[in-house]
């Protein structure tokens, strides 16, 4: 099987795109352009030999067809994926999120794609209304991220009802590990560990997120891409746990042997109305049909992440915050 993946190059997709070739999948990887030829974490994989890369920009349809000539499945995890940077400028959200993914969804139905994979978020419920959170949760999206990604659900599962389109959603929870986003809050809080800060600035200590290590979300991933049984679906990909930003700092710290204080920093809280409060996942989704479960435990994850960090620690700026 000859997959593309969109987004290949950031956090998920490179690991997507390592446990891929492991799997023996042909992998083109859809890159946005840049005049430095620069592919992001690709970069840094030990299998780059065996990725071919395509630039372009999700955003141009042109650019996305050509990306997926002779190609049999397509995972699709590009996007503008942080929260505070969608309150600055929406409308580049919306190009990227709803018209990319419009793009993507109108060339696989021209092209006769096998396999569609969306990639959604656990954001598009909001602040829990019941826990665990299963698919049939309402949607809420809070912020013009989360709306964004919301919309973009709606359209793929809109060519699969009007189309037949073979499109499957994944809703990851939140998913942490190696070469995540400065701006994301476990690389926030180690990095700002590794720099030898005693008082770390974080924003709402109270909120609960469902924690997800990345090689337990790319294999959700690769499950639900095999399975003809997701066709049509929306699945959740979570632990089914949930823990405090501020628990989460403090576990951190311990993992870590440090010493901790937690300065609330006005700058990194959401708009009120725009917090998300509580998010749990209900797997049993993805148990039933994929026979998926998370390998990892909070800590072995964390242990890992948090090594790796260490060993990368010069790449990131925690004196800066990300936006």
């Amino acid at each position: 099987m000859k997959c593309l993946v969109t987004g290949g190059a950031g956090f998920i997709g490179s690991h997507l795109c390592e446990a891929l070739i492991e799997k023996g999948y042909k992998v083109r990887v859809f890159v946005r352009y840049n005049s430095r030829n620069f592919w992001g974490w690709i970069e840094s994989l030990s299998c780059k030999d065996k990725i071919e890369v395509y630039t372009g920009d999700i955003r141009d349809y042109d650019s996305v067809k050509n990306s997926m000539k002779d190609i049999d499945s397509v995972f699709h995890l590009a996007a503008l994926i942080g929260i505070p940077y969608s309150y600055v400028s929406p409308l580049a959200y919306i190009k990227t999120n709803v018209e990319g993914t419009y793009n993507i969804m109108e060339v696989a139905k021209e092209l006769k794609i096998k396999k569609v994979i969306h990639t959604s978020t656990s954001e598009v419920y909001g602040t829990a209304q019941f826990v665990p959170i299963t698919e049939n949760h309402p949607i809420n999206p809070q912020s013009p991220y989360s709306a964004t990604k919301a919309s973009a659900d709606y359209i793929a599962l809109s060519f699969y009802r009007s189309f037949g389109l073979p499109v499957s959603v994944v809703r990851p929870f939140n998913t942490y590990g190696p070469r995540q986003s400065a701006r994301a809050v476990i690389p926030t809080i180690i990095t700002q560990l590794l720099g030898g800060k005693k008082k770390i600035k974080l924003g709402s200590l109270h909120p609960t997120r469902d924690l997800t290590y990345v090689k337990d979300t790319v294999e959700g991933f690769i499950k639900i891409a095999e399975s003809d049984k997701s066709i049509g679906e929306v699945i959740n990909i979570g632990s089914n746990s949930e823990i405090s930003i501020g628990e989460l700092a403090k576990l951190i710290a311990k993992l870590m042997d440090k010493g901790i204080e937690i300065e609330t920093d006005k700058e990194r809280k959401r708009p009120g109305k725009s917090e998300v409060e509580r998010l749990v996942a209900d797997n049993a989704k993805a148990t039933k049909i994929l026979k998926w479960h998370s390998k990892y435990s909070l800590e072995e994850g964390l242990k890992e992440t948090i090594k790796w960090f260490k060993s990368n620690k010069n790449i990131y700026k925690s004196d800066i915050y990300n936006v």
